[in-house]
């Protein structure tokens, strides 16, 4: 049963990730394409609570996609059987949670 809801909860996650990436990379050209510097990009998004939201978003789906997709290959190629498994797991979402909400506040709020 914990196997299906991964499963679910990984596609779910590929779902919600699908528009933010091509959201992300509209945003990217854009911003190559108007010849905008960093720190011009950095002022755009300071304070706004869309950004935030959106990147944060992005940061949390991508978190536990890559934890459970990486649970899978340690599974397969390393052996890792339960608890160990779901502890490496564990500790590898919240480490991609950790870094990339600390990004997030750093682009959007500090």
């Amino acid at each position: 049963m914990l196997n299906l809801r991964l499963y679910m909860l990984q596609r779910i996650t590929a779902l919600l990730m699908a528009p933010l990436v091509l959201g992300h990379l509209a945003v990217m050209i854009y911003a190559i394409q108007g010849g905008l510097s960093a720190a011009e990009i950095l002022g755009r998004t300071q304070g706004s609570a869309v950004w935030f939201l959106f990147y944060g978003t992005f940061v949390i789906a991508v978190a536990i996609h890559g934890a459970i997709g990486l649970r899978a290959i340690v599974h397969e190629w390393g052996g890792l059987k339960r608890p160990a498994l779901d502890l490496f797991m564990w500790v590898v979402g919240l480490a991609l949670l950790s870094l990339g909400a600390r990004a997030v506040w750093a682009v959007t709020f500090a």
